[in-house]
Formats: structure tokens, sequence, C-alpha cells
């Protein structure tokens, strides 16, 4: 079915692509949609919004056909369907673009887009030539530059990303949906993403898009709706009659509720030089010559552009990757970090980027995944205590306000600024001295986001150095006491709190900036 194949109704506007009224759905006891309407215009970018456990993920898959509604009304193209399966979904151009990739990583690009795309038979003969010409047209039409022989193992997560938006081109997908497409993509990839769903876009494709990110949804979207609590609270336009939708308007519909500061003010006033670094250097991970200094009560951010060597030095400094070059000083006294047990043991803990490949153990329940980098002093003698793990746990679930329904919570069913929090808790678990948080917010709702930039101010305002990586420019801004640029893994500019945006650009792109 494409754009032009839509039925037109009597007063001579176009139907939707997609509309779903008054959708439900229910797991158990629980509600997740509650007479959910969404309509999707051809050639419109319709942001689908919403705190973490809203509903988006739901509402989702009932348009993909992988959960049916217990009521409500799905119409495609002006044609109402009685019931929608993955595989009607995808005979009808609906194409679904997940943070994690659906591709089988032992076999090529090629013959990922050509199990996908190709019809036949199973005694079909394969046209190798064709295969990988029709790889190479669609990897070009969505600006990757991705060699179709490659085995999906070797590639990126974005680059896999693009692999699964050349499938759904090639398909014909008339409705692409993309769930928190740029997670993981630089900010040049993120313009070559765009690129491509204005492409798209231009061709009649319906696209909802669905991202934490507000400058994308600004970017974006012709109109957005917002989820809460499993409702629709409002489809709004982006743009109309020259006005603009304001970002506080659109949190306030998302939160139901005002959120007072993003950016909590400082309440702490650094004390003694907690780490320092005189030239430090890796030569493994590209860290050179770094020298800085972090103090109790401080959060020292870390701003630069993907590739600056920013959470090579975390990993440094965690023992992961050891220094080779120059000298770290705890609190005065020369140390060496050659793992991360030895790390721990100086007082140093890391929160990592990736929460659920490296954060949590998303099979694990809250109180063993808080507990994991403590059992030496929680368990001495290798006895386990379940009324101390359960104890310990209890504490963090109140003291960082995790929502969930006990410390025997599976982790993989929290909302993701929740597992954040778990990740946090785990390394707070070891009464660390210097906290490196590595992308502390990345995938996570206004809401939870603004919950851990208040835990992160009550931790510095405990005393806790914190050295705060993020991509996020506003957030280092906003967090930041000071400011270390860094650019090709070195330190090339310390700026003080306060420091205007493109002054920090400036320097993270060469141009500017000073110690």
């Amino acid at each position: 079915m494409s754009a032009s194949d839509a039925p037109t109704p009597a007063h001579g506007a176009p139907a939707p692509l997609l509309k779903l009224e008054r959708i439900t759905k229910s797991y158990g006891g629980v509600r997740a949609l509650r007479g959910v309407d969404f309509e999707l215009a051809a050639g419109e970018v319709h942001a689908l919004l919403g705190e973490n456990g809203a509903g988006k993920s739901t509402l989702i898959k009932v348009a993909t056909g992988a959960h049916a509604p217990d009521s409500g009304r799905i119409t495609l193209g002006g044609r109402t369907l009685p019931a929608l399966t993955p595989v009607l979904a995808q005979e009808l151009g609906i194409a679904c673009i997940y943070q994690q990739p659906a591709l089988f990583p032992d076999l090529s690009v090629a013959e990922n887009l050509g199990l996908r795309l190709e019809r036949g038979g199973r005694c079909r003969r394969i046209r190798w030539g064709e295969r990988r010409e029709l790889a190479s047209r669609l990897l070009a039409r969505v600006g990757a530059g991705i060699d179709p022989a490659a085995e999906v193992r070797e590639l990126s997560m974005p680059e896999q990303q693009l692999v699964e938006i050349a499938c759904a081109v090639g398909a014909g997908a008339q409705i692409v949906i993309m769930d928190e497409p740029t997670a993981s993509l630089t900010r040049r990839e993120q313009e070559s993403l765009f690129a491509v769903v204005r492409d798209l876009q231009a061709h009649g494709v319906g696209i909802v898009y669905i991202s934490h990110r507000l400058e994308e949804i600004f970017a974006l979207a012709d109109r957005v709706t917002v989820l809460r609590d499993g409702e629709s609270v409002g489809t709004r336009p982006i743009r109309e009659h020259g006005q603009t939708l304001s970002e506080a308007d659109l949190i306030r519909l998302m939160v139901g509720r005002e959120v007072a500061r993003l950016y909590p003010p400082a309440e702490s006033v650094p004390g003694e030089v907690v780490l320092a670094l005189q030239d430090v250097g890796c030569r493994a991970s590209g860290v050179r010559q770094v020298s800085l200094e972090v103090r109790a009560g401080e959060i020292l951010g870390l701003a630069g552009l993907v590739g600056a060597g920013r959470t090579e030095l975390a990993r440094l400094l965690f023992g992961l990757t050891p220094a080779d070059s120059g000298q770290i000083r705890l609190n005065g006294q020369a140390v060496t970090l050659r793992s991360p047990r030895e790390a721990i043991a100086r007082g140093i803990a890391y929160v990592p980027e990736d929460r659920r490949r490296h954060g949590v153990i998303l099979e694990l329940p809250i109180e063993q995944n808080l507990t994991l980098a403590v059992h030496r002093r929680l368990f001495p003698g290798g006895w386990l205590r379940d009324g101390a793990e359960r104890s310990l746990a209890e504490g963090f679930i109140e003291r960082l306000g995790i929502k969930c329904a006990g410390p025997s919570h599976p982790v993989g069913t929290l909302s993701g600024g929740n597992q954040q929090k778990v990740s946090l808790g785990r390394w707070l678990a070891t009464q660390p001295k210097v906290l490196i948080l590595d992308e502390p917010t990345q995938g996570v709702d206004v809401g939870a986001k603004s919950e851990i930039h208040r835990i992160i101010r009550q931790l510095a305002k405990e005393g806790l150095a914190v050295i705060l990586i993020s991509s996020d420019l506003p957030e280092v801004l906003g967090m930041s006491g000071r400011i270390g640029v860094m650019r090709g893994g070195t330190l090339v500019a310390t700026l003080p709190g306060g420091t205007e945006a493109p002054v920090v650009m400036a320097a993270a792109l060469g141009q500017g900036g000073g110690k």
C-alpha cells in the first residue's frame, strides 16, 4: 500500500496512513493503555513522547501487530483491520527500527537484507550478484558507507541501525517507526539520519519518531502526541500560525507537573583536592598528557566531541586500561591503578555509559545488582546473608527513589531511569571518594533526568568528588562547577562554571579555550 493508494474521504482530504482509535491494553491487572488515539499522515513526522512507562512501547507493539489490543480500532489508509499480525503489518508497509537492531550477527549485510527482502520458494536460486547490488543501492540511499560483504557483528550499533533503515526502504515501507534511533549515534551520524528521515518524508512516508531528546523533536517533527500513564494527554503541532510549541509546555504535558529545575543549583563548596593527574597517558587507549584536579564536593564536567577521549580517560582511572605514563595522586598519595579491583579499593567508582551491557544485569533482581561490587564486605567468609543484602537494597531503593515493587523486583522490567539508579547504587555501595559518571542520563525521560541530577547534586553536597561525562552540552553546563574540555585524547581547556556553550564548543573544535 502506498500513500497514493490510500482512499480519500468524501470531504477530499486523504485518509491518514495510520489511525489508532480508543486503544486499550492490559497485562494481568496492569492497564498499559487507556483509550489511546493516534494518527499519522503521509509525509509527516509525528513524534510520540512520554516518560518511561507511559505506554509508548505498548502502543508501538499494537501498531506493528506484535500485541493485539483488548479493544479499539486500527485503520490503515482508510481500511479498518479486524486483526493485525507482524507479518500482515510488514505486508501493509509498516516497519519498525528498534534501539537494538534485529539482525543476524554471523551473516553479511547483504545476506541480512536478502533474507528480509527477497521472495521465493524453498528451492529458489540465490543470485548473489543481484543481492549485493541491491544491498549497495539501499545502503547508498540511506547514506551508509558500509561494505555489503561485512558481517553484521563487525558493525557498530549506528551502522546496524542504518542497515535496518535500508531494509525498511527496500521493503517500500510507507510507515516507519523509529524508537530512540539516535541513542548511540555521533553528531555526524545523527545529521545523516535526519537527512534520511527528511528524504523518506519527501517521498510520502509517514514516520513515528520516539525520542527523549527534545531538540530532535523540534528539529524534525510536524506534530507530537504525548502519553502519560497509558493515556494520550494531547496532540500538538510543533509550529502553528508562526508560533513554536515551547519546551516548557511539552515537559508539562509529559510529566503532568512543572519540573522545578532540570539542573538544581549547587549547594556544596569544593574542599581539598581528592584526585590529581599529572601528564597521565595510555598509548593503548590514546589518552595523552592529561593533567587535572577534582576536589571533594565538586562536579567536574568533561565535554568534548565523540572520540575526544573522555570515556577512555574514565576507563584509565578505573584500571580497565591502566596508565603507562604520568602520575595519579589520591588524597595526595601517588597510586597505580592496574585493575578495577585496585581502583575500587582506592575509592574510585565508575558508572559506565552502556547500562544494559555494563551497568546492570537485567536477569537479576535489584538486591543482587546492588550488592555485586561489595560481596567481600557484605559476606565475609563467603557466607551469604539474605538479610544483609535486602537491608542494603532497601536503603538504596529509598535513598535513590527507585520505583519498584521491592528488592526482589527484576531489573530488566524497570524503566531506563530506574535501571540507571540501580547502576549508580551499586557503586555508591562501595563508599567511593571519586565517582565517575559516563552519560548518566542517556536514554532516560525528562522526569528521571531531573531526579538523577538532584541525586548527583546531593552526592557532591555529601563530599564526593564527581567527574561527569556527557555529550549533552546543556547538562555539562548546568551541572558542573568547572568544565574540562577534551580533544584528541588530551585535556585542551579547563573552564569555569557558567561558561557559555559557544566557548566550550570552540575549545572542543580546537578554535579556542584555555587552561
